[in-house]
C-alpha cells in the first residue's frame, strides 16, 4: 500500500511560512504606505478640536477671526480643518491665559525654584496587562497613549510584547525597520546596555514618542535566567524602572503594552508601573483566565517584594473590553465583576465596534481614521466609548497628582 503522507521538516515549514507571511504583510503594508511615505494623522473638524481642548467652537472661530493662533485649512464648504500641530499650538497659546496652570497643558507641574526636584508630581508609568491574549491589550493601550498626547499630555508609548502589534499600528513595520535593534531590550540587556534615548522615536502626534518591540525582546526571556545562574542578574526587576529614570523629565505620562504572559518583561514592567490596567474581556473563560493570571501574580511579587522592590502602586483598574451591552450573559458577568471589585472596575466600558477592529485592518486606530469612512452613528458610538475610557483614567491620572 502507498503511503500517502510524507514527512516533513517542521522547522522548515515554520521558516518557510514564516517568510510568505512576512513577506505578503510587507507587499501589503506597501502598497497602503509606500517606502518613502510615513504616516500621518488626519486633520480635526473645528467641532473635534474644540472638544480635546475644552472649548467652544465658536471661541475657536473668534480666535481664527482675530488672527491669533494657527491658521486652519478651509475647505470648499468654508469648514476650518485644524492639524494636530495647529493643536498643540492653540494649547500652547490658551495656557498662557488660561484662569490657572495646567488648564490646556494637563501635564506634570514643575517644582519650585531651588527645589531638588523638577517636578512636583511623578511621572506615571501605565502597565497594561493580560495573561490572555484577545483582551483588547494593544487596541486598549494604542488608544489610550494617542488620547493623552491629543489631550495635552507628553506620552511615551513602549512596545513590551514581542508580537509587536503596538509598534505596527504606528507605523513601523518591525521585521523591516528593527532588524538591528531598536528596542526596550537594547536598554535593559545585561551586557552594555543602550542609553534609553537612543531606542525612542518621533510619531506623527505631536507629543507622543515610541518605543517598538519586536521578537529580539525575548532574549531578556532568556538571557534572565542565565544572569541569574551567573549571579550577574542583580535586581533584574528594576532594569525597566532604572532605564525609564533616565527620561524621567522628557514625559507625564508613559504607556506599556505587557507581553501577554508573566515573564521577566513584565515583572521588571510591574516595579517600574505607578498604576496598572487589566483588560478584561467579559466572558467566563476570559474570566476563568484572569483569575490564574492574578494569583500568578501575587505571588511573582510577593517574591519580588522579598528582594527588596517596593510594589505599592497609584492605582490599580479593571477595564472591560469588547463588551456588548445587548448580550445578557456578558452583562451578568460585568454585574459579578462589579459587585465583587467595585470602583476598581472602570465606570467605562470599551465596546464591541466594528469601527475599531476595521481601523486596526489598515493598522490605524480609530483617532486616525476619517469619520466618514463608517456610518454616523456606528463611529460615534465607538469614539464615545474610547473617549470615556481613556478620559477616566485621565482623570485617575490627576487624582494621583493631586488635583481634580
Amino acid at each position: 500500500m502507498e503511503d500517502f503522507f510524507v514527512q516533513e521538516d517542521l522547522n522548515t515549514v515554520i521558516r518557510e511560512h514564516s517568510e510568505m507571511l512576512a513577506t505578503q504583510l510587507h507587499a501589503q503594508g506597501e502598497s497602503l504606505f509606500p517606502p518613502d511615505a510615513s504616516k500621518t494623522m488626519r486633520k480635526f473638524t473645528s467641532g473635534e478640536a474644540a472638544a480635546m481642548l475644552g472649548v467652544n467652537d465658536s471661541y475657536l472661530r473668534k480666535l481664527h477671526l482675530e488672527g491669533r493662533g494657527p491658521s486652519p485649512e478651509l475647505t470648499p464648504g468654508n469648514r476650518r480643518l485644524y492639524s494636530v500641530q495647529d493643536i498643540k499650538e492653540l494649547r500652547e497659546l490658551l495656557e498662557k491665559t488660561a484662569r490657572k496652570p495646567g488648564d490646556y497643558l494637563p501635564g506634570r507641574r514643575l517644582a519650585p525654584e531651588g527645589s531638588d526636584q523638577k517636578y512636583i508630581d511623578r511621572m506615571q508609568v501605565i502597565g497594561v496587562m493580560n495573561f490572555k491574549g484577545g483582551s483588547g491589550k494593544t487596541t486598549s493601550s494604542a488608544h489610550l497613549a494617542q488620547r493623552l498626547a491629543l489631550l495635552g499630555y507628553r506620552v511615551l508609548a513602549i512596545d513590551l510584547d514581542p508580537q509587536a502589534s503596538l509598534t505596527a499600528l504606528h507605523g513601523v513595520q518591525p521585521e523591516y525597520d528593527l532588524t538591528d535593534g531598536g528596542t526596550l531590550y537594547d536598554a535593559i540587556r545585561y551586557d552594555d546596555p543602550a542609553p534609553i534615548s537612543t531606542v525612542i522615536r518621533k510619531t506623527y502626534i505631536p507629543g507622543l514618542d515610541l518605543i517598538p518591540g519586536n521578537l529580539e525582546l525575548m532574549e531578556f526571556e532568556h538571557e534572565t535566567p542565565r544572569a541569574l545562574a551567573q549571579g550577574n542578574a542583580g535586581l533584574f526587576f528594576f532594569r525597566v524602572k532604572e532605564a525609564l529614570s533616565q527620561v524621567d523629565s522628557d514625559y507625564d505620562v508613559v504607556v506599556i503594552d505587557c507581553p501577554p504572559q508573566l515573564g521577566f518583561l513584565t515583572m521588571s514592567a510591574l516595579s517600574a508601573a505607578t498604576g496598572v490596567l487589566v483588560t478584561i474581556h467579559p466572558e467566563m473563560l476570559d474570566v476563568m483566565s484572569m483569575s490564574q493570571f492574578l494569583r500568578m501574580t501575587a505571588d511573582l511579587m510577593d517574591v519580588i517584594a522579598e528582594s527588596g522592590a517596593d510594589m505599592k502602586h497609584d492605582w490599580m483598574r479593571y477595564l472591560l473590553t469588547r463588551y456588548e451591552p445587548t448580550d445578557a450573559p456578558q452583562n451578568r458577568i460585568v454585574a459579578f465583576l462589579r459587585t465583587m471589585y467595585g470602583e476598581k472596575v472602570l465606570n467605562a466600558p470599551m465596546l464591541k465596534s466594528t469601527a475599531i477592529s476595521d481601523a486596526g485592518l489598515t493598522k490605524q486606530t480609530l483617532y486616525e481614521v476619517e469619520r466618514s469612512a463608517f456610518t454616523r452613528s456606528t463611529y460615534d458610538r465607538a469614539i464615545e466609548s474610547l473617549n470615556a475610557v481613556n478620559d477616566e483614567i485621565a482623570a485617575l491620572i490627576q487624582a494621583t497628582w493631586g488635583r481634580k
